[in-house]
């Protein structure tokens, strides 16, 4: 089984910044990409950013100049370091690993972490 665990979450003014990390533990071989969702109350889960094996990155717009994703493979931890916030970026944030299994390969997510930015 594979777990990941979130950390960093928290409450910031806007302008502010946060930390969020992401571990990944557990029985696998690899993990291919990474990433983090969003989801803001009455809103659908986003895609907020999302980086691969070999260092791919992309974001959404809305985050692109302020947020930056990273991750480090020998720990299988992915890092999302939150600049500039806006109130906007309100909402609970789960990352997402998928994870090669001797079964093929599988996707999974974390609990989620609040992150309530103020104005």
């Amino acid at each position: 089984q594979v777990q990941l665990a979130e950390s960093g979450g928290g409450l910031v003014q806007a302008g502010g910044s946060l930390t969020l990390s992401c571990a990944a533990s557990g029985s696998f071989f690899s993990i291919n990409a990474m990433g983090w969702f969003r989801q803001a109350p009455g809103k659908q889960r986003e895609l907020v950013a999302h980086i691969t094996s070999g260092g791919r990155i992309s974001y959404t717009d809305s985050v692109k100049g302020r947020f930056t994703i990273s991750r480090d493979n020998a720990k299988n931890t992915v890092y999302l370091q939150m600049n500039s916030l806006k109130p906007e970026d309100t909402a609970v944030y789960y990352c997402y690993a998928e994870v090669n299994l001797r079964t093929g390969v599988e996707d999974y997510w974390g609990q989620g972490t609040q992150v309530t930015v103020s104005s």
